[in-house]
């Protein structure tokens, strides 16, 4: 049961990762579909510079700090980078949200199959795995209790606080007064003062370097510093859209409802004497409860439980 548990926050972390990201998106109005793609290009982007680094300071002289700190601004900046394209296109330009999302899934997908099979030399990234993945030093003093909660990955905790972070800015601060105004209503917030298209830029491209860090978490923690394809980073950012309607766009909430989904995604590999098709229909199941969620809080019809009203709408100033 510890093992379970403990597995389960990892790969929640993932989850929450994206979702996070994807919720900062989606307070400023934007529908994201192409966090996927964006957790692929963080993943590139973050290999990329544990390699670099790595390569450069040797597996014995490598510093802990340093190539999480490379790893992790590297994986941002690829991430941000994805965010920036769909920014462009559908604040700037208006394209159509989800038409944009979806390609922008299929480009960062095959943007890191390429980088990673062409320029990251990935000899060095099970060296860098076992740095990043390494446990609080007390944990093992613990028990049952440290292997749950501190035998994890400096990324865990992070997700963690960028969670609490982003809860608290939303709910507390003008800022994030300012981003749910313009989720709410652009217009008004417009007529406000507010500058809705900086505003908007800032949340996406914010947005996007939290989900970047997800893909990065995912090969340099979760797998131990492997890669075969991004087809599976990029079914993890699907659950992590969901885990936004699941969480009712609370980040917070999304903490828990992480390590809610990691537990459904790992559950098949725990539970034995089950087909390999009842193994699948078991992965199903965080699809399922967001639907469930999504029917239930559409029916009570609270307003704090619902999406922002302008979601996926383009916000056009001319005919404010």
């Amino acid at each position: 049961m510890v093992t379970f548990i403990t597995s389960a926050i990892c790969i929640g972390t993932v989850f929450l990762y994206g979702c996070v990201g994807e919720i900062i998106t989606e307070k400023a109005g934007h529908l994201n579909l192409g966090i996927p793609g964006i957790m692929c290009m963080g993943t590139a982007g973050g290999c990329w510079g544990a390699a670099i680094y790595m390569n450069s300071a040797g597996a014995d002289g490598a510093s802990f700090i340093l190539l999480a700190l490379i790893s992790i601004l590297f994986a941002c900046m690829f991430g941000a980078l994805g965010g920036l394209i769909y920014a462009f296109l559908t604040v700037t330009l208006r394209s159509n949200q989800n038409v944009t999302g979806l390609a922008l899934t299929t480009f960062g997908a095959g943007l890191a199959q390429f980088l990673m099979d062409v320029y990251v030399d990935r000899s060095h990234l099970p060296a860098a795995s076992v740095l990043m993945r390494s446990s609080l030093p007390f944990a093992d003093s613990l028990g049952w209790f440290g292997e749950i909660f501190f035998s994890h990955g400096i990324l865990v905790y992070l997700a963690i606080a960028v969670a609490i972070v982003a809860a608290v800015m939303l709910k507390r601060t003008r800022t994030g007064l300012n981003i749910r105004a313009i989720g709410e209503n652009p217009a008004t917030a417009d007529a406000a003062g507010i500058n809705v298209n900086a505003y908007k830029y800032g949340a996406i491209l914010i947005g996007s370097a939290i989900a970047g860090i997800g893909g990065l978490f995912y090969i340099m923690d979760f797998i131990g510093g492997s890669w075969e394809n991004a087809s599976t980073i990029e079914a993890m950012g699907w659950l992590s859209i969901a885990l936004v309607i699941f969480t009712l766009w609370k980040p917070d909430l999304s903490i828990l409802g992480s390590i809610l989904f990691g537990g459904l995604y790992i559950a098949a590999n725990y539970i034995t004497g089950i087909s390999f098709s009842q193994m699948k229909l078991l992965k199903l199941l965080p699809y399922v409860i967001t639907v469930i969620v999504l029917i239930v809080t559409s029916i009570m019809d609270k307003k704090e439980n619902q999406p922002p009203a302008s979601l996926g709408v383009n916000y056009f100033r001319e005919e404010r």
